[in-house]
């Protein structure tokens, strides 16, 4: 069955070896002493005891693509970008189309895998905006490219998560924010204080491709997949409708970026244990504690050299510094603090953050209803609690749902504009007719009434509560967990 979203060009898989050869040619850096990836593993008699590798594991490693290819595994991976309801790439092709589109074009989808000729798509350029007011740029692949990119990820990760450090959480099976987090903890109590905060400068815009392929054609052995990988390296991205060449970086939006950054920074990883060195890393954030401010001065420097040096890495000397862990340190939004020991707080940004959330959903003018204004502040109470539960937040989540049953009050307020209205309202919650009449009459502004203590009365906190509204510390006692 012919199907125009996927083009499927007439080229050998001859042309995409030859591809990946010119790639890493032996004049450059990254080809010196490099086996090709058809080239079989040859073990070194005189390394002695070295694992055994099954023929099961044989097979992963050079005949990889087949078993990305494989009908169950690309269901698999098709079944999971379609429950994602993502949003679609330049073809337009919506996540609700995935899985039919699997059933009609699997047989096609597979040959033009197998022989090379698969072509991706450019990805959809989309920004974000960050916290310090720039933006981020993503790259939205098509549905079909994010239903391929899942098959590799989910055979690749077999492949590499036995290689992968212990000291590294970010995207990866079993793994949390939370466990990197308890992992901080554990070595400040240890007495590991001071903490080199490294910053990667636009780190997935900046990955040198051909030392990332590289890296993979180490261990995998299918010169296919290398392949496969180049092209989407290489896929391009549309902006204003304009195809752009993408020469270096992973694009930020698919799922094989998480992956290829884990592969990419595992060197790093691996490099910090040999040295005997204390980290945690998620993606590209990195911490690595010390004892003494000397030791991570000497850590910061020699750390930064192999980054830039091995792997090719831009690190941003500005934002790399040096602290104690209790001074102002931000990693994964949260803060440290030191009470008898090293414990876990909401940073600072994280507040302002969220503050600018709860003003956007709790805005009086935004003509928001209030069944969709409440669905909005419960989705943001339990999302943001169920993160940051770690942190003690107890006193200040107090204050801030006192602000919020305010501005409810006021937005409460601000529906309800007429006197008969105000009156009504404040009669339903047991209002005596003579108090209930007098504040509906009040001249007062919403944001003022709010705060007078008949209204607060009478609009009390079980009143909202039973209403549908949902408040932080509610939340907060029953999912907070000490560290």
């Amino acid at each position: 069955m012919e199907d125009r979203r996927m083009e499927v060009p007439k080229q050998s898989i001859k042309d995409s070896q030859l591809q990946l050869e010119g790639l890493f040619s032996e004049d450059s850096p990254e080809g010196e002493g490099r086996k090709t990836a058809s080239e079989p593993v040859r073990k070194n008699p005189e390394e002695g005891n070295q694992p055994t590798i099954t023929s099961e594991e044989e097979s992963l490693l050079t005949k990889t693509l087949e078993h990305i290819v494989s009908l169950q595994n690309m269901q698999t991976a098709f079944r999971k970008v379609a429950g994602k309801k993502g949003a679609g790439g330049v073809d337009g092709m919506k996540s609700e189309e995935l899985t039919q589109y699997l059933q009609d074009n699997y047989t096609m989808l597979r040959q033009s895998l197998l022989e090379g000729t698969y072509r991706p798509q450019p990805v959809r350029r989309v920004e974000i905006p960050k916290d310090n007011g720039k933006t981020r740029d993503l790259g939205i692949p098509t549905v079909i490219d994010r239903g391929i990119q899942m098959a590799i990820v989910q055979v690749l990760t077999r492949i590499y998560e036995p290689k992968f450090s212990e000291s590294s959480f970010g995207f990866r099976p079993g793994k949390s924010a939370h466990d990197a987090l308890e992992k901080c903890i554990e070595h400040a109590r240890d007495g590991y204080v001071w903490v080199v905060d490294m910053d990667l400068e636009k780190f997935f815009d900046t990955v040198p491709q051909s030392r990332l392929l590289q890296l993979v054609s180490e261990t995998i052995k299918d010169g296919r997949v290398i392949s496969l990988l180049y092209k989407y390296l290489k896929a391009g991205v549309m902006v204003d409708g304009i195809r752009q060449e993408t020469t270096i970086g992973v694009p930020q939006g698919g799922p094989l970026s998480p992956l290829l950054s884990n592969i990419m920074l595992n060197e790093s990883d691996r490099e910090l244990e040999k040295r005997g060195h204390r980290f945690v890393r998620y993606a590209d954030d990195m911490m690595i504690l010390c004892k003494s401010e000397r030791a991570a001065l000497r850590v910061m420097e020699s750390t930064t050299k192999f980054l830039e040096k091995n792997l090719k890495l831009k690190v941003n000397r500005e934002k790399t510094v040096v602290r104690r862990i209790t001074n102002d340190i931000k990693f994964l939004g949260y803060g440290f603090y030191s009470d008898s020991e090293v414990k876990l707080c909401v940073h600072s940004q994280s507040w302002k953050k969220l503050k600018m959330k709860l003003k956007e959903i709790l805005n009086k003018n935004n003509g928001w209803s209030y069944d969709f204004r409440k669905m909005r502040l419960a989705y943001l109470v339990r999302g943001w609690v169920n993160y940051f539960r770690l942190a003690n937040a107890k006193k200040r989540l107090t204050r801030l749902d006192e602000w919020i049953r305010h501005k409810i009050r006021a937005v409460i307020l601000k529906a309800n504009w007429r006197v008969r209205s105000r009156y009504r309202l404040f009669r339903q919650q047991s209002g005596k007719h003579e108090e209930a009449l007098s504040v509906a009459n009040a001249r007062q502004g919403t944001w003022a009434l709010s705060g007078y203590w008949k209204v607060s009365r009478w609009l009390s906190t079980d009143v909202l509560r039973a209403h549908g509204y949902f408040f932080f510390n509610d939340m907060y006692g029953k999912l907070h967990r000490v560290v």
